[in-house]
């Protein structure tokens, strides 16, 4: 039996200083994971400012894989963080199937973000994907699911409009700061970071008129990131402080402490990096006002897409006719590979009799015909809630043990998603390890 399983810790469920301790980096997480146990299939991490959580394809009942899952994900953060397994699920929550890929559609879809509908994190979903398949830490069954999350999060994009509001925690941080501003133009900003996040950071200070940008990196690369940005590159972070009327942080170190900044300083800082790049005690500094991540999801509207809810109901549609068709799939499997078995047969007879080759094309063109129906029924009955009855039907019907056959045709992959109905009031479980 294969089962699909999320381990999540995100801002709505872990204390932004113990996701501060557990970011660790996605890759080395994925691939400890996925080596922890010879049911793990496969897995896929996600490791953002807000959330750390992985996915994972596991060929065990579903109370052992929950087992599996929750000791493999505890352990690797153990190890790569230091944070005990205890400590470190203390308040994660485990999906299983439905629930798990409601989950990553959501997430997928910024609807689980500290700025609702930000759209930084499909991009950070679909790298992770990406990533796993180099790696060979994922599994077919994470990479459909995965990929079907990628296109629902475009969905939902268009159908919550989420680019004419262009929603992103960068833009809500901004609106935090320039709030206090009398006018972006002529402000003197710091940039401190050259990665995705620094580009995106400097296309909404451009969108607000920002034209004093001058860009510091901690590992040397602000020369390139500032011919390509068109903003000024610089090796002085003290100097720098000193300049700056606002200052934003997005690297993945520690960058500015107490002893970087001048006395004569004055500045807003947005740390917006995790784990923290500025030492908070630079924000008990006469002359600087900090924001980090927990100031920004105290600011952050409980809805902040104009049509957060028309984006919901797509991702509501399309994790639960995905998981539909997962509960079906299996059948689907068996059916064909019976059919195709018989067809098979065939066709060796014929060739033996000196076939041409027309007779195994109308053979397999047949095959293809006979089976197209049964596969759309199945579908059809499974978003009614009735996938059973499909299982049933070509067990009576052909014979077929459903379950051992797709297994023994597909590897148990048919199967790995879930078949529970998503019930989008439904709440994860604990993982409960932390006691």
């Amino acid at each position: 039996m294969r089962v699909l399983l999320c381990v999540t810790a995100n801002h709505r469920n872990t204390p932004f200083d113990l996701l501060e301790r557990l970011s660790v980096d996605a890759e080395r997480l994925s691939a400890q994971v996925a080596g922890s146990h010879d049911a793990v299939r496969g897995a896929v991490s996600i490791s953002t400012c807000n959330r750390v959580e992985v996915y994972l394809d596991i060929d065990a009942p579903d109370l052992k894989a929950r087992e599996i899952a929750s000791r493999a994900v505890g352990d690797a953060l153990d190890g790569l963080a230091g944070v005990g397994t205890a400590e470190a699920l203390s308040n994660a929550e485990l999906l299983n199937d439905a629930r798990a890929v409601h989950h990553l559609f959501s997430v997928s879809a910024g609807l689980e973000s500290v700025a609702v509908g930000e759209e930084e994190i499909a991009g950070q979903v679909k790298r992770a994907a990406a990533a796993a398949r180099e790696l060979g830490t994922t599994s077919p069954a994470l990479d459909r699911a995965f990929q079907q999350a990628i296109r629902t999060a475009r969905a939902a994009r268009a159908e919550g409009d989420a680019s004419a509001t262009g929603r992103s925690l960068v833009r809500l941080a901004l609106d935090l700061v320039g709030s206090r501003l009398r006018d972006w133009q002529g402000v003197n900003v710091l940039l401190i970071g050259t990665g995705q996040y620094a580009a995106t950071t400097v296309a909404a200070l451009r969108e607000r008129g920002a034209d004093r940008i001058r860009v510091y990196s901690p590992t040397g690369r602000a020369q390139v990131f500032a011919e390509r940005s068109a903003t000024e590159p610089t090796n002085e972070l003290s100097p720098s402080l000193t300049w700056a009327d606002v200052v934003i942080t997005c690297t993945t170190r520690l960058s500015v402490d107490v002893d970087d900044v001048p006395q004569d300083a004055t500045f807003y800082a947005v740390d917006l990096g995790l784990p923290r790049n500025i030492d908070p005690e630079v924000g008990e500094l006469e002359g600087v006002t900090l924001l980090d991540l927990e100031t920004v999801r105290m600011h952050a509207p409980l809805v902040q897409w104009s049509a957060a809810e028309d984006a919901r109901a797509v991702v509501d549609a399309a994790a639960h006719e995905y998981s539909a068709h997962a509960q079906v799939t299996p059948a689907i499997v068996a059916l064909r590979e019976h059919v195709l078995s018989i067809v098979d047969a065939e066709i060796e007879r014929v060739r033996r009799r000196g076939d041409d080759g027309r007779a195994e094309e109308s053979l397999r063109h047949l095959a293809g015909v006979l089976l197209h129906t049964p596969s759309t029924l199945a579908r059809q009955h499974a978003a009614r809630g009735d996938a059973d009855a499909f299982g049933q039907a070509v067990t009576t019907l052909f014979g077929i043990e459903v379950a051992e056959q797709a297994a023994a045709a597909a590897g148990g992959d048919a199967a790995a998603s879930g078949a529970d109905a998503v019930d989008d009031g439904e709440q994860g479980e604990a993982v409960g390890l932390g006691g």
